[in-house]
């Protein structure tokens, strides 16, 4: 072997090492990771929601409020058994379960107030438990269909049979256990086509489901009958309902008050009347988010999930 090839052998053998040892301490899990899929965005979406922890806070003698891992959930407790309003997202069920075991009885109603699964993900467990699940005639049609959510980008495939509703109405339904009464109202389409509201009446405390977003621009689903102005009429109902000391739990948010629900309405108003004039000029949705309608609105209503670009968008599809 003559010295220039034996040096370019050498330097062979000395690269082939490198690249041993460097494949030696890329740490395995990171190797495997990277050969794998993405995880569902569905999944994903669902893992970043259910990983919020639940926060409980009284709202009357047997009332009590859990906010955390998607949105408000109100349970009335008592020696009847619990009835709850809303489920939370599937990776939040330890957390739901524990949380509904402290209040120390079996569930005996679940209520949807529409047919998302950040309201309903949970009814499967629960009905399993013994709870009847209570909803609008529509939201088991919806839950029964597969779904694609506009703005979020995200694919649901139809629940499966044990978490679909076992008891619907069209319009009203009446409940009464440990001493209060509850309603629950029908509202024409507003966030979707499957709304119902919750008025315990005793307590005077609204459950308004997701017709209302407190201090944040709402998600309106026009693929299953969303429409803003259905959203604007919605709160105009819960307003006919509601006085001053009206306890509102909106879909998502904090606590509100009926004054509160006031500035949600008028903000839904002013923006809708914004995006109409956009469309009705002709302007395309892509211009419509550039012409920046809702800067003078982001302030108040711009820092939850959806900011103004992503609330124009969602007026301009449900005009």
């Amino acid at each position: 072997m003559t010295s220039g090839t034996r040096r370019e052998w050498l330097r062979t053998m000395a690269a082939l090492g490198a690249g041993s040892l460097a494949d030696a301490l890329i740490p395995r899990a990171l190797a495997r990771a990277a050969q794998q899929p993405a995880q569902d965005p569905t999944a994903a979406f669902r893992a970043q929601i259910g990983a919020v922890p639940i926060q409980a806070r009284q709202l009357g003698e047997n009332l009590t409020l859990l906010s955390g891992p998607g949105g408000n959930v109100v349970v009335l407790h008592g020696a009847d058994g619990l009835v709850v309003v809303d489920t939370f997202v599937a990776p939040a069920w330890p957390k739901l379960q524990e949380s509904l075991a402290n209040l120390g009885a079996p569930v005996k109603f679940v209520i949807n107030t529409h047919w998302h699964f950040d309201h309903t993900d949970n009814n499967a467990p629960l009905h399993a438990a013994g709870a009847t699940v209570v909803a609008h005639a529509n939201t088991k049609g919806r839950m029964s269909e597969p779904h694609h959510l506009a703005v979020l980008e995200l694919d649901f495939p139809p629940s499966p049979a044990s978490a679909l509703p076992q008891r619907v109405f069209t319009d009203r339904y009446t409940l009464e256990a440990n001493g209060e009464r509850l309603e629950l109202s029908h509202v024409p389409p507003a966030h979707t086509d499957t709304d119902v509201t919750a008025w315990f009446e005793h307590a005077n405390v609204l459950h308004a489901g997701d017709v209302y977003f407190n201090g944040r621009y709402p998600y309106i689903d026009g693929n299953t009958g969303g429409r803003v102005d259905g959203m604007i009429a919605a709160s105009d109902r819960l307003l006919s309902r509601a006085d001053s000391g009206t306890k509102i739990v909106p879909g998502h948010g904090p606590l509100a008050t009926r004054a509160d629900l006031v500035k949600y309405r008028d903000m839904l108003s002013i923006a809708a009347d914004r995006v109409q004039k956009l469309k009705a000029s002709g302007k395309s949705l892509e211009e419509s988010i550039a012409a920046k309608p809702f800067t003078d609105l982001d302030g108040d209503w711009g820092a939850g999930r959806y900011k103004g670009d992503d609330f124009v968008k969602i007026i301009y599809l449900t005009l």
